[in-house]
C-alpha cells in the first residue's frame, strides 16, 4: 500500500510536546505513523495495531528494518481484541483510519478492508480510545472533514475533547477535504487553523513544506 499524504501530515502535526513514553497506532498498514513518532520523539513504546495480515507483515519488516527497531512492535488483532486483551494506558494514540463509506467496492479484499469503515466504526474506534488513553494522554486522528461534526459529538459523550483542528485543503480554491483532530480528556477551547498543501500541481505550499519537510527525501 503506497503512503498517503494524510498519513504524512497526521504524523507530521501530532504533537509530542509532551514527551510520551507509550504511543499505539491503531490500524498501523504499513507502520508509517509509528515510525514518524519515533523519529520525533523520546518514546520508549510504541505499539502498532493491525488486522490485515499481509500489511502486518509489511508493517513488521518495516520495524525491523528501522533504527528504532528497539521501540517498535506490531500486533495482529483487531481493535476490539486488543482492548480486551491489554491493561495498559498509552500517553498517546494516533490513527488514520478507515473511512470510505461510499457504496463500492473493488475487487482487492485488502484494499478494502483498509478503506471502509465497516473494518472500525467511528463508534469503535471512540470507545477503544476512551478505554486505552491515559489521563493526561492525547488522541490525534485524520478524517473527512464530512465527518468532523459527528466524530467531535461522538467523542464528547465518551468525555474525549478537541484541543486542536487542522483542516486540509488540496489548493486554496478547494473545498476542505481532511480534518486533523487532537484529542484530551481536558474541556478547553478548540485551536482551530487552516493548511493548503499546494499551489500547483506538486508545487507545495511553505505552509504544507515546513511541516513535512523532515519526512521527505525530495522536498
Amino acid at each position: 500500500m503506497k503512503i498517503g499524504t494524510d498519513g504524512v501530515l497526521l504524523g507530521a502535526w501530532t504533537s509530542v510536546d509532551k514527551n510520551p513514553f507509550s504511543v499505539l497506532d491503531i490500524g498501523s498498514g504499513t507502520g508509517v505513523l509509528s515510525l514518524m513518532i519515533a523519529q520525533r520523539s523520546y518514546a520508549e513504546n510504541i505499539e502498532a495495531l493491525e488486522i490485515d495480515a499481509d500489511a502486518y507483515e509489511q508493517c513488521s519488516e518495516n520495524f525491523e528494518n528501522s533504527p528504532w527497531a528497539d521501540r517498535l512492535f506490531c500486533y495482529h488483532a483487531s481493535l476490539l481484541e486488543f482492548v480486551e486483551e491489554i491493561d495498559d494506558k498509552f500517553d498517546l494514540i494516533i490513527c488514520n483510519p478507515p473511512f470510505y463509506s461510499e457504496d463500492y467496492k473493488t475487487d482487492n479484499d485488502a484494499r478494502d478492508l483498509a478503506r471502509f469503515n465497516d473494518a472500525m466504526p467511528f463508534e469503535h474506534l471512540i470507545f477503544s480510545v476512551a478505554n486505552l488513553l491515559s489521563e493526561d494522554g492525547l488522541f490525534s486522528v485524520v478524517i473527512p472533514f464530512k465527518e468532523e461534526a459527528n466524530f467531535i459529538a461522538l467523542a464528547s459523550k465518551s468525555g474525549l475533547f478537541p484541543n486542536r483542528v487542522l483542516r486540509v485543503k488540496g489548493h486554496s480554491t478547494s473545498e476542505i477535504k481532511r480534518s486533523l483532530i487532537e484529542f484530551s480528556f481536558t474541556q478547553q477551547d478548540t485551536n482551530i487553523s487552516e493548511l493548503i498543501i499546494e499551489t500547483a500541481r506538486h508545487q507545495y505550499t511553505d505552509d504544507y513544506i515546513a511541516l513535512t519537510k523532515d519526512f521527505y527525501l525530495k522536498m
